[in-house]
């Protein structure tokens, strides 16, 4: 896909979750800036027209861009080298259904992923959890084990 990342912009500090690909950005349009940048575990990178930077999606990473210019990459998560064959092929197996679970629209009619739409639950449930946090630290810390503990309990009781 294509990213943009506007000026005066910034992702948070984050880590993705799953291992089976390394992530691949050409800069297509950038500032060619070191103010426009991705730190990964702590090493800054910044885009340049016509390069590439390749890195691991698993280590803390976030980007930046305090130039007046958008950035706009090509933006692929590559399959990650295995060795042997049956792992790979659950990789696949395991990344064709995420992506397909998170999948979201690009032109009128496409579908939108599982995943997709219940994020917009989860990302509720989330501002209101930091508003709480915010709020009262010790009352968000009861509540979210609180939650975890009946869910694990639930779990437990269905098995």
């Amino acid at each position: 896909m294509f990213a943009q990342l506007p000026p005066g912009a910034s992702l948070v500090r984050h880590r993705d979750p799953y291992a089976g690909s390394v992530r691949y950005h050409l800069g297509l349009v950038t500032p060619s800036s070191p103010r426009c940048y991705i730190s990964v575990d702590g090493c800054l990178y910044f885009w340049r027209d016509g390069e590439a930077v390749m890195f691991d999606e698993t280590y803390i990473h976030y980007a930046k861009n305090t130039t007046d210019v958008s950035r706009i990459v090509l933006f692929c998560d590559v399959e990650r080298p295995m060795y042997f064959r049956w792992a790979a092929a659950l990789n696949r197996a395991f990344a064709n259904i995420v992506l397909r679970a998170a999948s979201s629209p690009n032109e009128d009619g496409d579908r939108i992923g599982f995943l997709n739409r219940a994020f917009k639950y989860v990302y509720m449930i989330r501002r209101v959890g930091k508003q709480l946090k915010a709020w009262h630290r010790p009352t968000y810390y009861v509540v979210k084990w609180t939650l975890f503990g009946s869910i694990f309990a639930g779990l437990v009781y269905a098995l």
